[in-house]
């Protein structure tokens, strides 16, 4: 693979992993991968300087989501550099003292000491709080770093965040909202209680509840915030971060711990010492944030493209700890696919009592030569996930067998052509798939029936209540109260919400039919192209594999789901019983856009984003998300950001508002 190619797949990894992390909330991968794919990528660009484009992860922040308004920061906000370990750190001094002294070189007992800020990294959402004359008027999540959310109102419900200062000043403040290690705990059970989904760490559990469309939901969850920096008027600046968060304090906020040390010595010495605390802490914290602080020399040493030359995160290592693997026992998912996982002995992992790890499948099993009874090293995939990545023989290992029935019905298992994995063909008999398949059906990106959990879905199959998604839709309130944990409130608000989905659009329904390979986009690409459900399941593969976006095995897979009867016979139930999925993409005969890429950036008033996507989808158009060489128009709303500014860098056209109406009316070609 040459350098170019290398450079573009990394690119595509770092985009893809980032999304998940910054607008998903579920990050897929641990900081640690992350971190080495993005240095791995600033080596190469930096070595080929003439390769770089606006568009690298290297260039830019974060991510924005569109369920909020977007607005753009007064004040830019910046990621941090990493270091993971002490010569790293220590590199980073060295340029500090280039920078602001001259001298270069490595660091001897003579080279002079910077005063250095050492705070905790928190692990949370970061925002940015406006206070205008002492009362808070605006509160963004950092989204790009350019152009933010506005959550203000969910902040307003966070006890920590004072609405109005002890002193009538005009400031701007940054800090990193967080949920307590000990109410995340809390939420959990009651998460598990009431039969519904649960975070899968702390950090999860603050971004989704802050950016609750609802606020009330947010006020129902125990959050808090640090504040850890802060940009005064000039009258009324501090000479130090130091003095600064001392200010902020004084002023009302919950700053972030400073502590001041002389030297990169020092500093080294700090980050140790919370590494050995920081699981007592009731707060998450995944490193220790190191910043020059004399505010005179941070302007002197100012900025990159992307980060501040005069502060640095120290990243902890992600814990890796040996224990005992007991046994290895099989799990089947919706699909039929059985997973290996390994049972371990309890282990205390990254704070929290770990007794079970992920083996992914056979395949990692065979490379890892994983036994029964081996000493297993495991370690936490992007601190949430155990996950077993070494093992040791010992007097007790097991060879490993391949199971031969599923570990649910007993079935059979059969092997899936070009694939290494094992599955469960009785789709109808086995109630792990059940259970999986309607909880796919209920997720937010399917029908999104709120209230309906694992824990409830696993009653109702398991008491025969229903066999496929079709039967919810005729419990009744009696049979519901049957189950634990329903109350008469709870059994109707189920109930209405079972109602309420019936009134579904098209790409949603089929996404939820959980059609093997076809996810959340690929149902989308199937709205545009077949008018209803009956034009889709007549569809011939070669119609199906004429489309741009459905590769042949997908295809394939369609074209099997609309042959199987048990699959028709639970559709022509759930429309019997009033589903109605609605296909918002009303085609035009002419398809003026067809082929043509669209993207939207900032806000219009007389569209939501999801709306203008929906109407140029119909006109035959793309929607991507971010700009590239590939995209014929930008539609630029008010607070246009970094997508407007990366395609005016590349010369695409930009429309506004008026003109994208005009050509939405047919008053207009392009």
């Amino acid at each position: 693979m040459d350098v170019q190619e290398k450079i573009k797949k990394l690119r595509k990894e770092i985009e893809l992993y980032s999304y998940y992390y910054y607008v998903e909330d579920s990050p897929k991968v641990e900081d640690y991968e992350y971190d080495a794919l993005f240095r791995e990528l600033q080596k190469l660009e930096n070595e080929h300087p003439e390769l770089i484009t606006p568009d690298s992860p290297t260039q830019r922040v974060g991510g924005i989501s569109e369920k909020f308004d977007a607005v753009a920061h007064k004040n830019r906000l910046y990621s941090l550099d990493n270091a993971n370990n002490d010569e790293e750190l220590i590199r980073w001094y060295e340029r500090v003292l280039k920078d602001t002294t001259g001298l270069e070189g490595q660091l001897t007992l003579f080279s002079p000491k910077i005063p250095l800020a050492c705070e905790y990294k928190i692990d949370g959402l970061a925002v940015s709080l406006t206070y205008v004359n002492g009362v808070f008027t605006q509160g963004l999540t950092r989204g790009d770093g350019i152009i933010g959310e506005d959550i203000t109102n969910n902040l307003k419900t966070i006890k920590a965040i004072p609405l109005k200062l002890f002193e009538p000043l005009n400031v701007e403040v940054r800090g990193e909202v967080y949920m307590p290690v000990s109410s995340f705990e809390k939420l959990n059970a009651k998460q598990l209680e009431t039969g519904q989904k649960t975070f899968a760490n702390p950090r999860n559990a603050a971004a989704g509840s802050v950016r609750q469309l609802d606020p009330k939901i947010t006020a129902g969850r125990d959050l808090s915030i640090f504040i850890y920096g802060g940009i005064f008027e000039k009258k009324d600046a501090p000479k130090t971060h130091s003095e600064t968060m001392e200010k902020l304090s004084k002023l009302g906020f919950r700053t972030n711990k400073v502590t001041v040390v002389n030297g990169i010595d020092d500093a080294v010495k700090f980050c140790k010492s919370v590494d050995e605390i920081r699981h007592g802490l009731d707060w998450a914290t995944d490193g220790v944030v190191i910043k020059v602080d004399e505010l005179a020399k941070q302007e002197e040493l100012g900025f990159t493209s992307r980060v501040p030359k005069w502060a640095i995160a120290f990243k902890f290592p992600p814990e890796e700890v040996w224990t005992e693997l007991e046994s290895i026992e099989f799990s089947v998912g919706r699909t039929g696919i059985v997973t290996p996982v390994a049972n371990l002995k309890p282990v205390l992992l990254a704070g929290s009592t770990v007794g079970r790890a992920s083996l992914y499948n056979f395949d990692e099993i065979k490379r890892l030569n994983v036994e029964a009874g081996d000493r297993a090293l495991v370690k936490k995939a992007a601190e949430i996930i155990p996950k077993v990545i070494r093992t040791e023989k010992t007097g007790k290992s097991k060879p490993f067998k391949m199971p031969e029935t599923c570990p649910c019905c007993s079935t059979p298992l059969v092997e899936i052509e070009g694939e290494v994995a094992l599955y469960c063909p009785n789709k109808t008999g086995c109630s792990a798939q059940i259970k999986g398949r309607i909880e796919y059906f209920v997720s937010k990106n399917a029908m999104d029936i709120e209230g309906l959990g694992e824990c409830i879905i696993s009653q109702l199959v398991e008491r025969k209540m229903v066999y496929s998604y079709a039967d919810l839709y005729e419990l009744t309130k009696e049979q519901l109260l049957e189950l634990d944990l329903i109350a008469e409130k709870s059994a109707q608000n189920l109930l209405d919400a079972i109602n309420a989905s019936k009134n579904v659009k098209l790409p949603k329904f089929i996404n939820a039919l959980g059609i093997r390979l076809v996810g959340k986009e690929s149902a989308d690409i199937l709205a545009q192209n077949f008018p209803d459900l009956n034009a889709l399941k007549s569809a011939s593969i070669e119609d199906l594999n004429a489309i741009d976006g459905i590769g042949e095995k997908m295809a394939k897979s369609i074209y099997d789901y609309f042959r199987n009867e048990e699959n028709l016979k639970a559709i022509d139930k759930v429309l019997s019983l009033g589903l109605k999925p609605e296909n918002t993409y009303r085609r035009e005969e002419d398809l003026k856009l067809k082929g043509l890429s669209f993207v939207l950036t900032g806000t219009l008033e007389e569209f939501s984003r999801d709306k203008a996507q929906e109407i140029l989808k119909s006109l035959g158009a793309k929607t991507p998300n971010s700009v590239s060489k590939n995209t014929d128009y930008v539609i630029a709303g008010a607070n246009a950001g970094s997508k407007l500014t990366k395609a005016q860098n590349l010369g695409i056209k930009i429309i506004n508002e008026e003109e994208f109406k005009k050509l939405i009316s047919n008053k207009e070609e392009i």
